[in-house]
């Protein structure tokens, strides 16, 4: 009978546990906006609520001393298994110590492939390899390339700047073996969504000047972070709220990436980082008034805020161009290849791409700008997933091959 009542009690504190962290969640997650003009309004609902949820449950378990947070949420972000494509050759390999996994078309070509070396995004804690299979496969397929997927090492465990020093590693090693591969090592491509935008981009300024290594061709960034001067443009305001990556859920993650406290959010939201000095040294580039009237609706200049000298060398990782490249100068800028960069009307990332598109043809490098109406921040990840998936996920990917076969 002990044996019993010990089993229903540990049931009763499960339940209850349950509860909660359903309870926390929707609440949380019914404060999201999701507007009516975004792909699928139910659909992203569901999948922000799903996403708090292993939010939550996260938050709770490391709060028990029992996992943290950025495991649970990187063990969901691997997403689903993918059915391996008969028409590719896939193998995992080590460029040097980074591993990869390369995409090779099984049907023989006429002359040498073109090449894409693809980042995956999840601010640099979240995704693999894995999580962007069903990508990877879509591109090696559809537009006739040898693809090469990076698993750079993640932090909190590995420090930044390690990201985008594996992804520079590797991008230099497929540029010095492409042809092992049958690829054309004048026409690779460097592709990255969200934080693997960022890496894309800071990878091809680092190489931009080599005369060691061939000449990356093209770069291609999906909704890409570019900046942490300024988290108060117009996409900033107006998506503040949305599902999936809400500003606030931005700037924690940030914080988490850089091995920060999550405490420090609104001084960093407030731009509390930001000395008055790089405000204005940096206004030429990261400016509400760089953004095309149309994209500007209801946009309310902020009150600005003081620097605290303190918050600002805690963060001073922030206002280097390996974490915000759109701070890189125009020497380097100019030297950068041709340019697609991809965005969403629904993702508070929106400005960061509009700017950096605007700095690309100052400089005089050709730029093919795509911007998707109803799509939102995250969504190609969803593709391959039937029922599960969002049609702005086949737009941004239609968009990836044309422009890839372009090249």
């Amino acid at each position: 009978m002990e044996l019993f009542y010990g089993l229903l009690l540990i049931a009763g504190i499960l339940l209850a546990f349950i509860l909660s962290v359903l309870t926390e969640a929707s609440y949380h997650s019914f404060k999201a906006k999701i507007p009516p003009e975004v792909d699928q309004p139910p659909k992203l609902s569901f999948y922000n609520w799903l996403f708090t949820v292993i939010e939550t449950l996260a938050k709770k378990l490391e709060s028990l001393g029992i996992c943290k947070k950025h495991l649970l949420i990187r063990l969901f972000s691997h997403g689903l298994r993918a059915c391996r494509a008969s028409e590719l050759l896939v193998e995992d390999l080590h460029f040097g110590e980074v591993p990869v996994r390369i995409y090779l078309p099984r049907l023989p070509s006429a002359g040498k492939r073109r090449g894409v070396v693809l980042l995956h995004g999840g601010c640099g804690m979240f995704g693999s390899i894995r999580s962007h299979d069903r990508i990877c496969q879509h591109i090696a397929q559809k537009s006739d390339s040898v693809v090469v997927s990076v698993g750079y090492r993640l932090s909190p465990e590995h420090r930044y700047p390690t990201q985008t020093l594996d992804c520079v590693a590797a991008t230099i090693h497929f540029l010095k073996t492409a042809e092992n591969y049958g690829v054309d090592p004048t026409r690779i491509i460097v592709c990255g969504d969200s934080a693997g935008g960022t890496f894309a981009t800071s990878t091809c300024q680092e190489l931009a000047s080599r005369t060691d290594i061939p000449k990356i061709r093209a770069q291609l960034l999906i909704y890409p972070f570019l900046q942490g001067v300024n988290f108060n443009l117009p996409s900033h305001q107006k998506n503040a709220s949305i599902g999936m990556l809400s500003l606030e859920r931005m700037i924690c993650s940030i914080l988490m990436y850089l091995r920060k406290d999550c405490s420090l959010m609104e001084a960093v939201l407030a731009g509390s980082h930001v000395p008055e000095s790089m405000n204005l040294k940096y206004r030429k580039w990261i400016n509400p008034d760089l953004i095309p009237e149309g994209l500007k609706q209801d946009y309310e200049p902020p009150t600005p805020a003081s620097c605290i000298p303190q918050l600002h060398e805690e963060m001073k990782e922030m206002f280097e161009t390996r974490f915000s490249p759109l701070l890189a100068e125009d020497a380097v800028v100019c030297c950068l290849p041709d340019t697609c960069i991809i965005t969403c009307e629904h993702d508070v990332l929106r400005d960061d791409g509009l700017l950096y598109k605007k700095r690309l043809e100052d400089n005089d490098v050709k730029v093919t700008w795509c911007h998707v109406e109803d799509g939102f921040h995250g969504v190609l990840c969803s593709l391959g997933y039937g029922i599960f998936s969002f049609p702005s996920a086949s737009k941004i990917m239609d968009h990836i091959l044309n422009f890839i076969q372009g090249c």
